[in-house]
């Protein structure tokens, strides 16, 4: 096959899928310890245009995007230099130890999702590779085994030990929904999203700072360190998930000041989850928004992965009435905070708070306005 026509505008597909990224309205770092999450699927995506080529070993995928193109052999898939590739060659890999048989295929991949702005563009990545490999070669995976082995993918070829949010909502995603996870059962109830004469903006720092990804994954590791000296201590506890509030101030003389910090948030983060969805049940955003900012508080303080221009966004936003919330959304050390912002306020807000960051950081600001959206599905 010649890799110029997977390049070309003229590459016809057998299939087109499309994968949403992500927001997650409250419940930030949560996931992996078992606990509470509000994401929804949004109306920014990668498409994923497929088609076998005949070959039984030889793939072909071509990012527009990066105008970068990855040939890889079936027989030879192993963990590559380039971070993007790995989400390609990790879902590919967790697809053959399922033991199911894939043969070469062609693939264009586009995208209009911000890269390191916290819409987990990584788990459409791999989500809506596994979705159109599965439909391409009736593979028969369900919903749920796309999910789980895209979750794989991350851990065992990108590094990060994510937990099963990003890919849950970017698969389950429905519109005008959020998705109320229990990472703990893996089950969900879909939340009717009505925000009334309001709308959900991302406001993206364009900073990403070096420390996101060693300190994601130390922030698991020092959970872990909690649940471990609270079991030891004669706790029945496999997650924080199973620790209360009064349970850690109980036991706060044994735990290391910045574990106990860190416990904490997670404890607390997961109250404000379910009382976020009971006030959007009850239709009552203006507590929805004070959580988002209880939220970002703790994010700041006690969980420590927020920066200067996150806090800065939402320290503005606080003092403007027309914005019911704010808060940095994602792993943290850059990207977006998420605002629920007045839609008649909305073109003069997004001008102020351009101009102050600019002012402040000598950077640009990229306001994204989303809506909740369909999750992964075949759309030709």
């Amino acid at each position: 096959m010649d890799s110029r026509d997977v390049t070309s505008d003229r590459f016809q597909p057998e299939i087109t899928v499309a994968a949403p990224g992500r927001i997650n309205l409250i419940g930030e770092h949560t996931d992996y310890n078992m606990g509470f999450v509000f994401p929804a699927a949004i109306d920014r995506r990668i498409e994923f245009r497929m088609r076998k080529n005949g070959s039984e070993y030889d793939c072909q995928v071509y990012s527009v995007e990066f105008d970068k193109l990855l040939s890889f052999k079936l027989s030879e898939v192993r963990p590559s230099q380039e971070e993007w590739e790995n989400y390609i060659l990790g879902v590919v890999h967790e697809i053959q130890k399922l033991g199911h048989t894939l043969h070469g295929f062609d693939c264009q991949l586009s995208s209009n999702l911000p890269i390191g702005a916290g819409v987990s563009s990584s788990a459409a990545m791999e989500c809506g590779l596994a979705f159109a490999l599965n439909s391409l070669f009736n593979l028969g995976l369900s919903k749920m085994e796309i999910i789980l082995l895209s979750q794989r993918a991350e851990h065992n070829f990108v590094g990060t030990k994510c937990g099963i949010m990003d890919q849950y909502a970017s698969v389950m995603g429905q519109p005008n929904q959020a998705i109320l996870l229990d990472c703990r059962n893996i089950t969900h109830e879909m939340i009717p999203l009505n925000l009334e004469h309001h709308s959900l903006l991302l406001l993206n720092t364009n900073v990403s700072h070096s420390l996101a990804s060693s300190e994601y994954n130390l922030r698991r590791s020092e959970c872990e360190q909690g649940v471990e000296i609270l079991s030891k201590a004669g706790m029945k506890v496999e997650s924080l998930r199973d620790v209360s509030e009064e349970d850690l101030v109980a036991h706060q003389n044994i735990l290391p000041p910045v574990i106990l910090k860190r416990c904490l948030y997670v404890i607390r983060e997961n109250q404000r989850v379910l009382l976020a969805a009971k006030a959007l049940k009850g239709e009552s955003l203006e507590h929805f928004g004070e959580l988002m900012y209880q939220s970002h508080e703790g994010l700041q303080l006690e969980y420590e992965v927020s920066c200067k221009e996150l806090d800065f966004l939402v320290d503005f936003s606080r003092k403007t009435p027309h914005v019911l919330g704010a808060r940095m959304m994602g792993g943290g050390f850059g990207g977006c905070t998420i605002n629920l912002v007045h839609q008649e306020s909305k073109n003069r807000f997004v001008d102020e708070i351009k101009k102050a960051y600019t002012q402040e950081f000598d950077l640009e600001l990229d306001p994204i306005w989303v809506h909740p959206s369909q999750g992964t599905s075949v759309i030709s």
